[in-house]
């Protein structure tokens, strides 16, 4: 459209820029009936503007919702007011609809107020995914350490306790096998925290994501997962991601073997790896003006009985386990791979099964090798 067209059609040009916005703007009149939506709003609450702009918006929130007393406050103050983290759900517009709430007057309609709604599906995630970062740092402080002062001294306890088995009894021998075996576990642990500490460079090239899912699939099935069904759902045309091919597989084979410990021995478990296209997520790169695009989409998912709610924000912390015997370090592991490679891992869970969701970069050419795009 010519600059001279836009100007003869205000009209036209403000109805494409609001469908142009990515979140739901709805305008309500003096009387609260609706009398403007944009095409993201229609989505959200899942009817057409015939019928949204024909009812007042009490009818499509719930009764009592904090969004109709902030519209009432804005209409008295004529002033904007925001207001984060607000519940909307219910059965029209569907449930875990959290959001946050922008609402502003019209000065040229006095009484009308437009509302901008936000949801906080990607935002909490982006905070998530930043405490995960935040955490794994931490560890890799503390790995530092004990790799310095504990392996040392444990090498020594380990050599004495192999000294006395040769000049103890046979009732005793059993106790410093047992300072030999528990020796030994503490340095695994310390062994496996030291690789935290590794802030060498990320050395990457092109891999195809699906030649690494077939990789871990024949690793599971000849192991782990030997009894539990497999199933693929791949989108073919997926370009390469720009990440480091073992690293990749350490993170999926985490992964899947996570979902089949959850599975266990259910005679249904199955675990579905899927990869799909997902364009339009961008985020910001702290320190910079860049925006990141995060188009590649990676789901492990498993029919398990799912993960604990009180534990899913915690999830990708050091040492948050539910296995008798776990370190509670792996999926801790897996957040800061995947946040070294740029991307977002998320969980999302029910009793009906868990996804591991992670969203990464592609490779866009010899571009990638100037910079790690990454987020930090």
């Amino acid at each position: 459209m010519s600059i001279a067209e836009s100007r003869a059609a205000p009209a036209d040009v403000t109805q494409l820029v609001l469908n142009t916005i990515r979140h739901p703007v709805i305008m309500v009149g003096p009387d609260n009936v609706i009398t403007y939506i944009n095409a993201e709003a229609e989505d959200f609450f899942r009817s057409s503007a015939a019928v949204l702009t024909k009812n007042k918006l009490a009818k499509f929130v719930p009764f009592g919702s904090p969004l109709l007393t902030l519209v009432e406050q804005v209409r008295e103050r004529r002033s904007p007011f925001n207001e984060y983290r607000v519940d909307i759900s219910s059965p029209r517009v569907g449930a875990d609809k959290v959001v946050d709430i922008y609402v502003a007057p019209v000065a040229e309609l006095p009484g009308s107020v437009v509302i901008m709604l936000q949801e906080r599906s990607m935002a909490d995630k982006i905070d998530r995914q930043m405490t995960h970062r935040g955490a794994a740092r931490s560890v890799t402080g503390l790995a530092a350490m004990l790799a310095h002062e504990i392996k040392n001294p444990l090498s020594g306890i380990r050599g004495a306790a192999q000294l006395l088995e040769t000049a103890v009894g046979d009732e005793d021998r059993a106790l410093t096998r047992l300072i030999t075996d528990e020796t030994d576990r503490i340095v695994s642990l310390v062994d496996r925290m030291e690789v935290f500490s590794d802030e060498r460079p990320i050395n990457r090239t092109p891999v195809n994501i699906h030649v690494v899912l077939d990789h871990v699939k024949a690793i599971a099935k000849n192991g782990f997962a030997s009894r539990i069904k497999i199933i693929e759902e791949y989108d073919p045309s997926l370009p390469p991601v720009y990440a480091n091919r073992d690293q990749l597989v350490q993170v999926f084979l985490n992964l899947v073997k996570n979902a089949a410990e959850a599975i266990g021995s259910s005679p249904n478990g199955e675990i579905r790896l899927s990869t799909a296209f997902r364009p339009g997520i961008r985020l910001s790169v702290p320190g910079t003006q860049d925006r990141v695009s995060l188009p590649l989409e990676f789901c492990v998912h498993d029919n398990g009985p799912g993960v604990a709610a009180d534990l899913l924000p915690i999830l990708f912390d050091p040492f948050i386990t539910t296995k008798p015997n776990g370190s509670g370090l792996g999926l801790a592991l897996v957040a800061k791979i995947v946040g070294e490679h740029g991307g977002v891992i998320e969980c999302d869970s029910s009793p009906r099964g868990t996804t591991f969701r992670i969203l990464m970069p592609a490779w866009k050419g010899e571009a990638d090798n100037d910079t790690d795009g990454g987020i930090r």
